[in-house]
This record gives C-alpha cells, sequence and structure tokens, in this order.
C-alpha cells in the first residue's frame, strides 16, 4: 500500500485528496492499460469497474478551502495578493501530506493560472514560495484528465463530458474510442457570477444573461454538433451541487444519479417562483456554494440545450483521480 496526495489549485478552492493504492491492484490496472489503447476502462460493465475502483484507491482524507483565487485577478493580472495566498495554502497541504507519509505530493492547477495575462510569471512565483512544482494543465489535458477520472468505474462510450470549474468550463466528445475534441471554453460558476450577478442569488434576468453569455461561446465553436448527444455526463463541485439542491428542492434529500433536463429547467423556476424560499433551501443543501450553484446550473442547462442533451448523469470521480491515474500511477 502506497499513500499519494493531490492538489487541485482552482479558481474558487484548493483541494487536497490524499489515496491510499493498493500495490496489488495497482500492478493489475497497469497491466490492462497496455492492452487498452484509449487509457479507459470505461467499456466493461458498471459493477467489475465499481470494484476495480475500490480496490485500487482509498480516499482517506479530502479538504478544501474556498480561496476565491479569481477575485485576485485584476485586469487580467494574477495579483501578488493572489500568489501569496495560493502559496500559503498549498504550503499547508503539502505539509499535512508530508505528516502523513505520502510518496507522492503532486499540485496541478487549471484556468485561473492558465488565462491570466501573467500566468509564467505567476506561475513561477508560487513555484518559488513554495519550494515545489505546480503542473499548469493546458486546457485539452484538464478536460481529458476529467474524463480519464469519469470513465474509470463509469461506463462511458458515447456522450459529452462537462466539468464546470469557477473559471472555465471544459467539454469532451466520448466516443467507443475515447475522449475527442477536448476544450475549455472561458466561463465558469465564479466567473459568472462576478460578472453578470449583483447580490448573492441572481435574478432571472441576470440567469438569462449567463446562459446568453455562454451561448455566445457555444456558437462561436466550428464543431458544435460533433458535441451533439442524447446525455451529458458531469464531473465535478458544479454538478453534484445541483443534484443535491434538486433533491432538496423537490425529493426528500436522497440525491440522483441522473437528472432530465425539464428537472434542471424546474430549478431555475423555483428560483423564479419563489426567490426566498428557494434562498433557504440553497443555504441547506449547497452552503458553500450559494453564490456560484445558478451560474453554474445555467451553464449547464445552457450546454444542453445547444446539443440536444436530455439528461445529466452525474459520475463520481473526475480530474483528480484522472490526474492519479493518468499522471502518477501510470508511470
Amino acid at each position: 500500500m502506497t499513500r499519494h496526495a493531490v492538489i487541485d489549485l482552482g479558481s474558487n478552492t484548493i483541494r487536497l485528496v490524499i489515496y491510499d493504492v493498493s500495490a496489488k491492484a495497482l500492478a493489475a490496472y497497469r497491466e490492462e492499460r497496455k492492452h487498452d489503447a484509449s487509457g479507459s476502462i470505461g467499456k466493461h460493465d458498471q459493477e467489475r469497474n465499481q470494484a476495480k475502483a475500490a480496490k485500487l484507491f482509498t480516499e482517506i482524507l479530502d479538504e478544501k478551502k474556498t480561496v476565491g483565487l479569481s477575485a485576485y485577478v485584476a485586469d487580467g493580472v494574477f495579483t501578488q495578493k493572489g500568489i501569496s495566498k495560493a502559496a500559503e495554502t498549498l504550503e499547508e497541504y503539502l505539509e499535512t501530506a508530508k505528516a502523513v507519509n505520502c510518496k507522492s505530493r503532486d499540485i496541478f492547477a487549471t484556468a485561473v493560472l492558465r488565462n491570466c495575462s501573467n500566468s509564467e510569471e505567476a506561475h513561477i512565483a508560487i513555484e518559488e514560495k513554495i519550494d515545489h512544482t505546480v503542473h499548469l494543465l493546458s486546457d485539452k489535458e484538464e478536460a481529458h484528465l476529467g474524463f480519464v477520472g469519469a470513465a474509470f468505474d463509469t461506463p462511458i462510450e458515447f456522450g459529452t463530458l462537462i466539468d464546470i470549474g469557477g473559471g472555465s468550463t471544459e467539454l469532451t466528445a466520448i466516443r467507443p474510442d475515447g475522449d475527442h475534441r477536448n476544450i475549455s471554453l472561458p466561463q465558469g460558476s465564479v466567473s459568472s457570477y462576478a460578472q453578470f450577478v449583483s447580490l448573492i442569488l441572481p435574478t432571472i434576468d441576470e440567469v438569462h444573461a449567463i446562459e446568453a453569455s455562454m451561448q455566445e461561446k457555444l456558437e462561436q465553436l466550428e464543431d458544435l454538433e460533433a458535441y451533439r448527444s442524447p446525455c451529458v455526463f458531469g464531473i465535478g463541485g458544479s454538478v453534484r451541487a445541483l443534484m443535491k439542491l434538486h433533491a432538496g428542492l423537490f425529493g426528500d434529500g436522497k440525491k440522483q444519479q441522473v437528472i432530465s433536463r425539464a428537472q434542471i429547467e424546474a430549478v431555475l423556476e423555483a428560483l423564479r417562483n419563489d426567490p426566498s424560499t428557494f434562498a433557504h433551501q440553497v443555504t441547506k443543501s449547497a452552503p458553500d456554494r450559494i453564490h456560484t450553484i445558478i451560474p453554474g446550473t445555467a451553464i449547464a442547462l445552457c450546454v444542453m440545450r445547444a446539443i440536444g442533451a436530455e439528461k445529466l448523469q452525474v459520475c463520481k470521480h473526475g480530474i483528480r483521480e484522472g490526474y492519479l491515474l493518468d499522471r502518477v500511477l501510470s508511470v
């Protein structure tokens, strides 16, 4: 058994996840990858895949801090205060991982560091402050690793994968031979909130503005039709928060793994009909995402409409597990 730490430096949160990995299961996983050109085991039946996931790695710690790094980007520049804020949390997490004897301690960064105008300088400054490598993922790498994590124990042969982050939204077209057309659109739940929302929860007009902005970005894609599919597979906190909110509003609190487009539209209709009751439910269902849950929902709904998807299925694993599998355990 070996222990590995993966730290995700995002636009809204910085997250540390520590995994215990079985040496025996890892050997079997590496052997299987040799015979699978796509790097995905999503073609096998779901129960078998879930059993493999449980045997390969166990999550022993999952800790996050809502740092809101995107708020430290001024006129496109990631500020010194933001760099210091990121370094402070990263140093803390590196120490935690060291204290529990992790064999590896990997940090990866996504949109907040990738898209700022001083990306290279900010990247170097953070690495110098913490004396540790930070792997800055490209948009295609980010989308691909999300697919690797999602497909590990969820059979995905056809559809579109969506990962709504704080500062970007990744789309991946999934076909039987693997993932294609990995792209990142420069709009996420946090950036949408910052640009379009004046208070905590958006008004319906502000929701429409978020949707219009996302629709414009989708229409600029030359190959939008390539993502057309009846089902969207979702990873990340935004889609999980949406599931929690829908369960709180319309169910018994039990989260669903699959939700229809009509059910997502009903969430926004609940906001329109009774904002006060809606706000109280959000504080119960997703208090840490109270300001970003509706922007994230609007983005998901906009994408589903654009590609003709009628349902959204939430995957258990995502980019952090994809990074663990592809960048840590496969070497």
